[in-house]
Parts: structure tokens; C-alpha cells; sequence
């Protein structure tokens, strides 16, 4: 990115990887991007299955899952980063504390961001968050917890000014996020139907990257 060009955010996008990026990791891949600044960026690859699957998953941490919807889900892999630990990306789960309408004005002026109910959650604008505590499987454990939830093990990186050089070489699509893609499309639909965000389908687009 040059120093005169206008710094973008993609946090709350999709990451769809061009076809020529071959990769192992991110090969016909879409990463939801979690966080984006002049910093780097952070996501999760929706559309990989790990070897587990979410009754395995909480076997291993030793808690039962009583959520029949979630039983035979898969993890996913969400990128090479940390593969030991799990990130849960979720519908926002906002705690509502009792509080006075001053309290409430006073937090709307000075632009307050709403807290999680967990404990360790980064809060994505757009209306999903992504846990990284136990607290959030011990809730999914008993039945209760989010609606609406993907967990992975890993995590995708990029340092500062990276994904901008990507992205200037094509290896990449960009397409605000759209959640029915991420919790309603079926693992092996989720590609094409992000490619379908933008109106275009994997079969049209050329296999060679780095021609802008």
C-alpha cells in the first residue's frame, strides 16, 4: 500500500481466496476477517473441517455437549496459527446489566462498547463476536449458549501492510460478510456461495494470480 493510498478495514469481510492461490492452507478457502487495521488482520477459514467434530471437541475438555444440534458439526480449521486452541466465532452475546437512564445516556456519549457475557471476546462490528474462553463451551455444554456458533481450532494472521500486498497481487476477492454463509450454508457450499456475494462463480474466474 503506498503511503498516499487511503488505509482500508475489512474487518466483517470475507477473504475469498482467487483460484490460482495454492497455498495448502488457504486454497479455495474463505477466511471471515475478524479484525483489520494498519496493524494486520486477524480471521478464521470458515469452510475447512477439521478432523473432530464438536462431540469430540468436548470430550476432550471434558465436558458433555447436550446441544443435539451441534453433536456431529465439525470443527473447523481456521488457520496455522495456535492449532492447540479453540476460537469460537458466535452471535453477539451481550450482557445487559441492570442500569439507570443516565447510566445508559452516559455510556451512548462516550461511545461505550457493550460488553460480552464471557470472558476473554473480541467484539466484531457487525454482530458477531469471537470467544476464546471456556467459559462460552461450558455454556454450549449444559444446552445453553449462543444460537448461532462455529469453532475453530487455529486461527489466520497476517502482519502489517501483509494481506494489503495479497490483495494487490489477486490472490484475494473481498465481500462485505454474510452470516447465512457462515452459520446456515453447508461447509462445501460456502466457497461458491461466497463467490456468489459478488456475482461471480469459481469457473469464471482465471487460475493465474499476481497480474493485476
Amino acid at each position: 500500500m503506498t503511503a498516499d493510498s487511503a488505509p482500508i478495514n475489512l474487518t466483517h469481510h470475507f477473504l475469498i481466496a482467487m483460484p490460482g492461490l495454492e497455498d495448502a492452507t488457504f486454497a479455495k478457502s474463505v477466511v471471515y476477517l475478524c479484525e483489520h487495521s494498519e496493524r494486520g488482520a486477524l480471521g478464521l477459514v470458515i469452510n475447512k473441517a477439521s478432523d473432530l467434530s464438536m462431540q469430540g471437541l468436548f470430550e476432550k475438555v471434558d465436558l458433555p455437549l447436550l446441544r443435539a444440534d451441534l453433536i456431529n458439526a465439525p470443527v473447523l480449521q481456521g488457520g496455522p496459527v495456535h492449532t492447540e486452541r479453540g476460537f469460537v466465532l458466535h452471535e453477539a452475546m451481550l450482557a445487559a446489566p441492570e442500569q439507570t437512564e443516565q447510566d445508559a445516556l452516559a455510556a451512548i456519549q462516550t461511545d461505550a462498547p457493550p460488553d460480552s457475557i464471557y470472558a476473554s471476546t473480541m467484539v466484531i462490528p457487525g454482530g458477531l463476536e469471537m470467544t476464546t474462553s471456556k467459559d462460552v463451551l461450558e455454556a454450549l455444554s449444559t444446552g445453553a449458549g449462543p444460537r448461532r456458533v462455529l469453532i475453530s481450532l487455529g486461527y489466520s494472521a497476517w502482519g502489517q501492510g501483509q494481506l494489503e500486498s495479497e490483495l494487490a497481487e489477486n490472490s484475494w476477492l473481498t465481500v462485505g460478510a454474510d452470516m447465512s454463509v457462515i452459520f446456515d450454508t453447508p461447509l462445501e457450499q460456502r466457497y461458491e456461495r461466497a463467490m456468489g456475494l459478488l456475482g461471480l462463480a469459481s469457473w469464471m474466474l482465471s487460475s493465474e494470480i499476481g497480474h493485476a
